[in-house]
């Protein structure tokens, strides 16, 4: 299954905006419209499938922390909401909504739940409000602990676990090297880029157990890399570099196709960060381990512009080789990232995000118009998005 309909109400800038989601979908505009907001308002709604909204458990999915005031719409022009309200719906019927409440005056830990409904498509798991005698505690979420009873493979359940998972990645280049701490651990690499090491040595030992297929897509994230021969891990790297530099027990280590056989090597603290950035997201789509749904803010962060339509071009293939249903939600202020879609596939979608002349976030989707088309056979999507053809541009 997979995650076809967000609707966001009272979320940050998201006054009221419905979303209609496929297996890659990208998201374009200027700085400050509420690009990040559509990422984060999942992660609310997957701490909240998970029984709690606090901050712990938003920073664990990646989700910035802060005061009810500024999780709570607030605009001039619109009413203020009484509460946030969230809800997912999957592509056999299963849905999961929530209204969430929390004092702007005198906010507690964990937010209220004021409504929660779950349901298989076929019947409704949870339909109550959750202020009342059946739940004696407001902020504890009765939809997690009515999953355990279900069978695994229920639509219900299947949505919910996919809610817990999600994640947004935003990785830098200290902890992609090493030489920071990542202070979201997750399998199989953290929210900043921790443990890339030991998560491209589970994902090239799954990869070679699958034979030549598995070759293949290890061959497409190499290629990607064009100064290498090889990437390998290996504990013994000391060797490598300074005493004073910190290190993992587990490190990177690259072969420089052009350099002296017996000087070519070298660790992750000395590649090239694009490199680090392209294992980084390889792990996300093809790891086992990793989320089902899941977000990269700024996918296209330290990468040349050629190198990122060429990462852009093998997602959707990569996602769909690990899992039929995995799905992938990513911002970027990079034109050339645009050139990398398959418009064509209706599972890769492409949304403009602005803000209207109240200042509320608005979502829509570019698809391929006749007149679109004509102007994509002389200028790629990339250009005709610098000369304002797609919308989504700064006013400036």
């Amino acid at each position: 299954m997979m995650i076809r309909k967000l609707s966001v109400n009272g979320f940050k800038s998201l006054h009221e905006e419905t979303l209609e989601l496929g297996r890659v979908n990208c998201f374009i505009g200027a700085n400050g419209v509420g690009k990040s907001n559509i990422l984060e308002s999942l992660g609310v709604l997957g701490a909240a499938a998970n029984g709690v909204v606090d901050d712990e458990s938003l920073l664990r999915r990646g989700v910035r922390a802060g005061v009810p005031r500024l999780y709570k719409s607030s605009f001039a022009s619109e009413r203020t909401p009484a509460h946030i309200r969230l809800e997912v719906n999957g592509d056999k019927g299963e849905a999961y909504r929530v209204s969430l409440l929390n004092p702007l005056d005198s906010p507690e830990p964990s937010w209220s739940y004021k409504t929660e409904v779950l349901s298989d498509g076929c019947e409704e798991i949870i339909s109550d409000g959750v202020r009342n005698k059946k739940n004696l505690n407001p902020q504890a979420g009765l939809a997690a602990l009515r999953i355990v009873d279900l069978d695994v493979d229920n639509a219900a359940a299947l949505l919910m676990k996919r809610l817990q998972e999600y994640a947004i990645y935003c990785p830098n280049t200290p902890t992609l090297r090493g030489i920071e701490q990542d202070i979201q651990s997750r399998a199989p690499v953290g929210l900043n880029g921790g443990q890339l090491a030991e998560g491209y040595a589970a994902l090239v030992r799954h990869l070679e157990g699958q034979g030549d297929t598995g070759e293949e897509i290890l061959d497409q994230v190499i290629e990607l890399i064009d100064w290498i021969s090889d990437i390998e891990t290996t504990t013994h790297g000391s060797s490598l570099l300074s005493s004073k530099v910190p290190r993992s027990k587990v490190m990177l280590k690259f072969t420089d196709r052009f350099m002296q056989t017996s000087r070519n090597e070298l660790t992750a603290y000395d590649a090239s960060e694009g490199a680090l950035y392209v294992i980084f997201c390889a792990l996300l789509c093809l790891s086992p381990n990793a989320p089902r749904l899941f977000a990269v803010d700024n996918l296209d962060q330290a990468l040349n512009p050629r190198l990122a339509r060429l990462l852009t071009s093998r997602l959707a293939g990569w996602l769909a080789h690990n899992s039929a249903d995995r799905q992938l939600l990513f911002t970027t202020h990079n034109p050339a990232v645009l050139d990398g879609l398959n418009l064509l596939d209706p599972e890769t979608r492409l949304f403009a995000v602005e803000r209207t002349s109240n200042g509320i976030t608005a979502v829509r989707r570019i698809e391929l118009s006749a007149e679109l088309v004509k102007m994509n056979k002389d200028y790629p999507l990339s250009r005709l998005w610098m000369m304002g053809h797609l919308g989504a541009v700064p006013n400036v």
